[in-house]
């Protein structure tokens, strides 16, 4: 049966949430990020208000207080159990409360609570994290603030509301400020800013903030561009000095930045062999509009384009499969095939009838049918990911992946506002791939040909990090064991190092791994003396990385697990999946009458959200597939729209793409927005891009027939083609 999800809030109340403000604070390649949300009870009864929201699935939540008039209350990290009940007791004896927890299923999804607000009381809650920002193929740092919220599913221990994003009735400030002992060169956004201000000569302090008037429809990401900034560096970090020198929290923290380099001569042949599996999210949101703003281009048009730039890219003679799922899924071929013209052209006729007519977004259950099947020896396989949704059981197909890292390499795309990004990196963490994120047309196509050229270059092996400091220190490596190294990617690395004396002033670290059969090393050099940093943002990013770390352990560590998590997440203050923040403030009135529960609505873009029940996928079983041998298999998970550079096997051709008339009627049942902008955007289709046709008359090797196809794509003759083709020697 599907449902459709909407506003849950009771109609024509007021919205007690007036307003977020949020000030990012960028030092080099990490970000420090405080949101303060304010609130107003202009009703008659005292109000418990709940505020469902998305946050980076990779942000160590460190901070959560609440400002009641000139009360300051300062939330606790508690187990999550024990913080339920605090916060229960307090609302049942008229006292406020606070909760904040992320959800059981997802890291990036967070519930708050506010308990018991008075009848014209205000109240301003902070929010803290800090987060690692990402590296884009341009080399631009990214930073993206959430405020796209995918409905929330119905299993969710958080349940929450959603608006579309032009109806919700706050606003939103943000402000960034940028230190760097590097020049800034310049902060793009999809958003509009006010101008960049440099705040000294050298360029190295910069602001700018969010233009007035923002509307919550969509993520807000910003793109931050340093001179000559990717360079491997150390930064250790001094520990609390009110914590047990013994401690995590206590003792110095190094954060390693890794950038190997790879020799010229693999990077100059890539793998001209392996097996390519292709995953495509067919489901209902897939129809939807790319954004608000753009209604004429769908998500899956999208997907088919990206699709094609990427088949072309392949090189001669490796193997390639294409699924689609849903609530059920599908493949093209019963197996993989070797990757020739005619192959190409079947795959190709049978991608341009693909339609978002799939249900509900299911992932797990081809994930679990790829990985079945047998792998040929020494043939890795690829397998590339493209979705829009959040799915229920997040962590445990994050798990799936991991599990099966040792024969599968997952590079997955994460398509447009809204998707989550617990799933999308934690898919390619932990599958040894590489993650990007497609919010609009511009920097798709490197994106996309950046993840292809990873997929071609031979898989790292016998990595390994051999740390050389004085003789009476010791280091404690909290990161999980690199299991993927790319050319020009950063890797981060936490460790906790105990015994430093204060005379120590150099230690170094040396990155070992084997690349195409040949051992290669990169050392690094680093001072230990230790900065202060009084949010101490190194030492609660590396409790983050440890306690993720121990979460992915899952069922098999049982208690022993939880229990550590718990440790962990209490003393450095940053939350889990296990631990909840409470604050209480016991110093307060006793509140009297009825409390009555208001949720927040969310911004969200598609409108509706659909709920199937997933078919019996028994029906429709699948002959076994085996790894082609010698050619490794890759699969990539996309969301989103994209532009691409295929690989034309020696020469290069930029090719754009812009998505096709959307597709509507797989739809079981849609709300009327939807189908309203679906309408709107059928009326004016969009002419295709001229470089996406040019290349979709290239072959399987890379050439191009000269018939009258491809004279009018370059709007030329016949005649006049065949008077510019060079003469043939000889």
């Amino acid at each position: 049966v599907m449902t459709c999800c909407g506003l849950l809030t009771i109609e024509k109340k007021p919205v007690p949430l007036k307003g977020v403000e949020v000030d990012v604070e960028v030092r080099d390649h990490v970000a420090s990020v405080v949101s303060t949300l304010n609130y107003e009870n202009s009703e008659d009864n005292p109000l418990e208000v709940v505020f469902v929201f998305p946050l980076p699935g990779d942000a160590a939540v460190c901070h959560f207080s609440a400002a009641i008039g000139q009360k300051q209350i300062v939330a606790e990290v508690k187990e999550k159990q024990q913080a339920h009940e605090e916060y229960d007791d307090a609302l049942s004896s008229g006292q406020q409360a606070f909760l904040l927890e992320e959800s059981d299923e997802s890291p990036d999804i967070f519930s708050l609570r506010v308990g018991s607000l008075p009848p014209g009381q205000t109240a301003s809650i902070r929010l803290e994290y800090v987060i690692e920002l990402a590296l884009q193929a341009d080399h631009g740092l990214r930073f993206c603030l959430p405020t796209v919220l995918n409905p929330p599913l119905p299993t969710c221990s958080v349940q929450g509301s959603s608006l579309p994003a032009a109806q919700v009735p706050y606003t939103l400030a943000l402000r960034l400020r940028v230190s760097s002992t590097r020049p800034v060169s310049k902060v793009e956004s999809n958003c509009s800013l006010e101008p960049l201000e440099h705040l000294n000569a050298e360029k190295t302090q910069t602001t700018v903030k969010l233009a007035a008037g923002h509307k919550c429809d969509r993520d807000v990401e910003l793109l931050i561009y340093y001179l000559d900034a990717h360079q491997p560096a150390a930064l250790v970090e001094a520990g609390q000095t009110s914590a047990d020198p013994l401690s995590l929290m206590g003792d110095p923290v190094v954060m390693l930045s890794l950038y190997p380099d790879f020799p010229q001569a693999v990077l100059s042949s890539p793998a001209s062999c392996g097996e390519f599996v292709f995953l495509l999210d067919c489901s209902g949101s897939m129809g939807s509009p790319l954004s608000r703003s753009k209604t004429n281009e769908t998500r899956i048009a999208s997907a088919r384009d990206t699709l094609l730039l990427l088949l072309k890219s392949l090189p001669m003679g490796c193997y390639f499969n294409i699924y689609t799922f849903g609530s059920s899924f599908e493949h093209i071929f019963p197996k993989s095939v070797e990757y020739t013209q005619k192959t190409m052209d079947e795959a190709l006729q049978k991608v341009k009838r693909i339609e978002a007519n799939l249900g509900g977004t299911e992932i797990l259950k081809p994930l679990e049918h790829i990985f079945s099947q047998t792998c040929v020896p020494g043939q890795p396989r690829q397998l590339f990911v493209f979705t829009d949704g959040e799915v229920f059981n997040t962590k445990e197909v994050i798990g799936l992946v991991k599990k099966n890292s040792g024969s599968h390499r997952c590079f997955s795309f994460g398509i447009g506002e809204g998707a989550s990004s617990a799933l999308i990196n934690g898919l390619a963490r932990e599958g040894g791939g590489h993650v990007q994120f497609i919010t609009g047309t511009d920097r798709m196509q490197p994106k996309v040909m950046q993840s292809l050229t990873f997929a071609l270059q031979p898989a790292v092996t016998n990595v390994s990090l051999v740390w050389d400091l004085p003789k009476e220190a010791s280091v404690t490596v909290l990161s999980p064991p690199i299991i993927s190294i790319f050319q020009g990617q950063r890797s981060l690395v936490y460790a906790q190092l105990s015994g430093l004396s204060s005379a120590a002033a150099e230690g170094h670290v040396t990155l070992n791994y084997s690349l195409a059969g040949q051992p290669y090393q990169n050392k690094l050099h680093f001072s230990l003396n230790a900065t202060q940093d009084s949010r101490l943002t190194v030492h609660r990013l590396a409790a983050r990385t440890l306690i993720r770390s121990l979460e992915m352990e899952g069922e098999t560590g049982g208690e022993k697990v939880k229990e550590e998590v718990v440790k962990v997440s209490v003393q450095s203050g940053v939350s889990s999946t296990f631990t909840a923040f409470i604050g209480v403030n016991d110093a307060g009135e006793v509140i009297q009458g009825p409390l009555l529960s208001r949720h927040i609505p969310a911004p969200e873009i598609l409108g509706c959200f659909f709920f199937t029940k997933s078919a019996d996928l028994e029906q429709q079983a699948h002959p076994t597939q085996t790894c082609v041998p010698g050619q490794p298999r890759q699969i990539v998970y996309v969301q989103g729209r994209r532009r691409t550079r295929p690989v034309h096997h020696g020469h290069g051709q930029d090719a754009a793409q812009t998505s096709t008339q959307p597709k509507t009627a797989g739809l079981m049942r849609c709300c009327a927005p939807v189908m309203a902008l679906a309408r709107e955007s059928s009326s004016e289709p969009p002419s295709q891009d001229p470089l996406l046709q040019l290349v979709s008359l290239q072959t399987a090797s890379g050439c191009w027939s000269l018939d009258s196809h491809l004279a009018a794509v370059l709007g030329k003759t016949i005649d006049e083609l065949q008077k510019a083709k060079p003469q043939a020697k000889g």
